[in-house]
């Protein structure tokens, strides 16, 4: 009786194991593990900070909304600007 179960929890695990591997082998040749994954922003002009320049300062001049410029600017630490950083100003993300 018991290696009855044993067989049986056995046999569960196996098929179990062989559903997932379909399972991801399908996902990967359909294409979908990669919709997961973050798109790399486009950026299309960049403008170079000089001194006394501010984030805020910068999407203001051009007229960009605070989401969309951290969104195209992705890392960019707003308090340790320097002088001859590259920003994106223009772009998609």
């Amino acid at each position: 009786m018991a290696s009855r179960k044993s067989a049986l929890f056995l046999s569960s695990i196996l098929m179990l194991s062989l559903f997932l591997i379909v399972s991801i082998a399908e996902s990967r040749i359909l294409g979908l593990t990669g919709s997961l994954k973050a798109e790399t922003p486009e950026c299309d002009e960049v403008f170079g900070v000089g001194s006394g320049d501010n984030c805020f300062d910068i999407t203001q001049t051009f007229n960009l909304t605070t989401k969309f410029f951290d969104s195209i600017n992705p890392n960019l630490n707003c308090d340790a600007l320097f002088v001859g950083q590259w920003l994106c100003v223009a772009g998609s993300a």
